[in-house]
């Protein structure tokens, strides 16, 4: 009985701790770039896209295609790096505890 209240004991305390650190990784960011950098996407740790940036050079109305892949890979690439930023946080309070999807709600 005295391990299972110390096992709940611990679980509310990691629960607590992965609380904090889902808020911490909501105010950090990520950013992500292609075209040799005129596409930028910011992402932010709650995996969510906070910024887009497109340098002017790159908007050719001729060539719409070029610039939705460029934009696509910029966002896929930001949320790649938000993503293992916040499995990276989420180990150092889960351990080895093999949690599915590291033990995020999202």
């Amino acid at each position: 009985m005295v391990n299972m209240m110390k096992m709940m004991k611990q679980a509310a305390e990691m629960q607590k701790n992965i609380q904090k650190i889902q808020a911490d990784l909501a105010e950090r960011t990520v950013e992500f770039s292609s075209g040799g950098g005129m596409v930028t996407a910011e992402a932010r740790g709650d995996l969510t896209i906070s910024r887009i940036t497109i340098d002017p050079k790159v908007v050719d109305p001729a060539d719409v295609e070029m610039l939705e892949d460029l934009v696509l890979a910029a966002v896929d690439g930001a949320l790649k790096s938000a993503r293992d930023m916040v499995a990276e946080e989420m180990s150092k309070v889960t351990g080895g505890l093999g949690l599915p999807g590291g033990g995020l709600p999202f």
